[in-house]
């Protein structure tokens, strides 16, 4: 076993770790009559391709066979309403506020108990693809919502004959494989869904240390998915790693020189896929991680990836467009009819912003699951217009203070209200972290301080000038070739920038200083109010301490 789902007699007592109201509320559902397991993806595509809602496109599935699918399989769709992106408000954690847990308790009962007239489902996958760290998930959703449970399934790791085997800690399987799946003194995840409950906001209420979750309301695919990577991140982030919301590649060294494995952090639509998945015209052997949930390894730097497909957006693949051979479902996308009659889709937002696919593994030929070597340098992406394309920080107080105040946009991946243009504060690129923040800080802190690089490369705009996905590759290029030429920037210490001849560094007069400046306080702002509102997780006073040291360096 690698998570624990099954307990003795004597663990099963209240004062248990492995129990608590809402785990045991979740749990029970999935034992219930009215709840059919789904043991194959062959199995919940049938379901899924005879739904309601379901189009079935005039797109065939490839890579069916390695993809445990049906020989005629196609790329399904379905559309949701109002909602096409993360409901980040609706977000609860069990065991913060005796109150608010009395009441949203209550809330889930009902919603379980107002579930035993209807059908639901129920499946089983995997989150972590190396045997060093592998967390079993169990999900549970209503009949009408299965093209969510197949997607699910798609985007993690069905846990299917092989991984059931993978999972085996037996002397026999050791001595075959060479490699055992490590066991955790962790609760397997379950994540019960059903969004006929009804409210404005929607409820995802999570229970971090027993890896459960209850999602109402909200019937968004990126909500099953980041609810269960934030449950497996957590559980990561308790056992030795450092939880990460980015990209991670190797650029295989050729003619004697080194490998060099770096790592792209930023949200949705900052370019980390982009910057990740470049191919950097064959200059080098090239391996991928993952574009989106990863984690890094405190005691030897090595990474691991959480789920094999991608839940990629659409917008950038147009009808015709090669990338769309590796879709498998697609959500929030319309269709229409070819000159020859066949359901095609409409991507490009055209419906609605936000379309989705969930993208096999084979679009990228070059994926691993596991990266032994040590990671050597962490990218902070912010589209900050202050900053030239890039900047490299060089102590580790300051390179950990930078990324726990990153600075960028958000994107339609996110059900928010007011602008998605301005600049907001998402700490190391993940708002979907349950544990407290300084734990991240402190993590990274150690990266820095083990000899990881940090640089911050900004893929947006500097003094009104567009900085081009070419142009970061190439940066990202001569820093893996040790070509770069950094120069102090300005009066600020620990701060270096890369000469660019295209972008030349603005003169530090009292209007760039104030710039500067203004974008320093926006991030000492963002501590001293975390801290005042998080007194007993605060975070050092020695991050808030070194960016007032920039913003009086820019005096």
């Amino acid at each position: 076993m690698v998570t624990r789902n099954q307990f003795s007699t004597l663990e099963m007592r209240k004062a248990s770790p492995y129990f608590s109201a809402l785990k045991t509320i979740v749990e029970t559902a999935f034992y219930e009559n009215q709840v059919i397991s789904i043991k194959t993806l062959e199995e919940a595509y049938q379901l899924a391709s005879n739904a309601a809602g379901t189009v079935i496109l005039d797109m065939p599935v490839i890579h069916t066979k390695e993809l445990g699918l049906p020989s005629y399989a196609r790329v399904l769709l379905t559309n949701s309403g109002a909602v096409v992106g993360r409901t980040a408000k609706a977000r609860r954690i069990y065991g913060l506020d005796s109150d608010e847990d009395e009441r949203l308790l209550s809330i889930v009962r009902s919603a379980v108990y107002q579930a035993h007239s209807r059908k639901f489902y129920k499946a089983d996958a995997i989150v972590g693809l190396d045997e060093e760290f592998m967390v079993r998930a169990h999900l549970m959703v209503p009949e009408e919502e299965i093209n969510n449970l197949y997607s699910w399934l798609l985007n993690f790791q069905i846990l299917d004959e092989e991984f059931k085997n993978r999972l085996r800690a037996s002397k026999k399987y050791e001595k075959n494989r060479l490699k055992v799946s490590k066991r955790y003194d962790e609760d397997d995840i379950f994540v019960f869904f059903d969004p006929k409950w009804s409210h404005p906001d929607g409820l995802a209420y999570f229970d971090t240390n027993h890896n459960c979750v209850a999602i109402l309301g909200l019937n968004y695919f990126g909500e099953l998915k980041k609810a269960t990577l934030t449950l497996a991140w957590g559980t990561a982030a308790r056992n030795g790693y450092v939880s990460c919301h980015g990209g991670l590649k190797i650029f295989q060294g050729k003619e004697e020189k080194n490998d060099y494995v770096a790592s792209f952090f930023g949200l949705s639509g900052s370019g980390k896929s982009t910057l990740t998945h470049a191919k950097h015209n064959g200059k080098y052997d090239i391996k991928v991680l993952h574009d989106d949930a990863f984690i890094i390894s405190e005691k030897d730097g090595s990474s691991i990836a959480l789920e094999p497909s991608y839940f990629d957006k659409t917008n950038d693949y147009p009808t015709g467009h090669p990338e769309q051979d590796f879709f498998v479902t697609v959500q929030n996308c319309g269709v229409t009819l070819d000159d020859n009659g066949r359901q095609k889709l409409m991507t490009e937002d055209i419906r609605n912003g936000n379309g989705r696919t969930v993208k096999s593994r084979f679009a990228t030929p070059n994926r691993v699951d596991h990266i032994e070597e040590p990671i050597n340098a962490i990218f902070w992406i912010m589209k900050d217009d202050s900053l030239p394309p890039l900047i490299k920080i060089n102590d580790s107080l300051m390179a950990a203070t930078m990324g726990c105040t990153l600075m960028t946009k958000r994107s339609s991946a996110e059900n928010i209200e007011g602008s998605k243009q301005s600049l907001v504060i998402e700490p190391f690129a993940n708002p979907f972290r349950v544990y407290p923040l300084v734990e991240d800080y402190q993590k990274f802190r150690s990266l820095f301080a083990s000899g990881v690089d940090c640089y911050i490369i900004n893929t947006g705009f500097y003094m009104g000038n567009g900085i081009p996905k070419e142009v970061s590759l190439d940066i990202i290029e001569k820093i893996v070739d040790g070509n770069v030429d950094f120069k102090a920037f300005g009066p600020i210490e620990g701060f270096e920038y890369l000469a660019l001849e295209d972008y030349p560094v603005h003169r530090f007069d009292a209007k760039y200083k104030q710039l500067i400046r203004s974008r320093m306080q926006i991030r000492l702002n963002f501590l001293l109010s975390f801290n005042q509102n998080n007194p007993k997780l605060a975070l050092p006073v020695e991050a808030i301490s070194r960016l007032e040291r920039v913003i009086n360096n820019l005096k």
